[in-house]
């Protein structure tokens, strides 16, 4: 089964946030697979936590670093597609890549992002 995962869960997981168990067990089989955008939007949320948290940089950075070993399969988005995903779901186009690439491949979603999971479910509704 292939899960595609976005930088809320996977954030989740490698920081060791409150639902890191939850998304331990969602992506437990399967193959995981993500836009290249993943690795920029963790960076991302490796800084703010590096700002928010000084004293913690170096477990910080430690925890990003985790994210960039675990196997997950970096897959290109068609970018023509986007802004319209984005507009029918109203997400922004960085969510709608996640939504994107899980609708193309008719895989699951594993976010924490209401929005996102919200858009997804309605995608997977009305694609029956």
């Amino acid at each position: 089964m292939v899960k595609v995962v976005d930088a809320s869960a996977l954030a989740a997981l490698v920081f060791q946030e409150s639902r890191a168990d939850e998304v331990a067990d969602r992506l437990a089989q399967g193959r995981l697979v993500a836009p290249a955008l993943l690795y920029f939007e963790m960076a991302s949320i490796c800084r703010k936590k590096i700002a928010l948290a000084p004293r913690q940089r170096k477990t910080m950075i430690a925890a990003y670093h985790k994210s960039l070993q675990l196997e997950i399969e970096s897959l290109p988005v068609d970018f023509h597609a986007l802004v319209q995903t984005a507009e029918k779901a109203r997400l922004t186009t960085y969510d709608a890549a996640y939504l994107w690439l899980a609708n193309t491949l008719s895989a699951q979603l594993i976010t924490l992002d209401e929005r996102l999971a919200n858009a997804a479910s309605g995608a997977a509704r009305s694609a029956r």
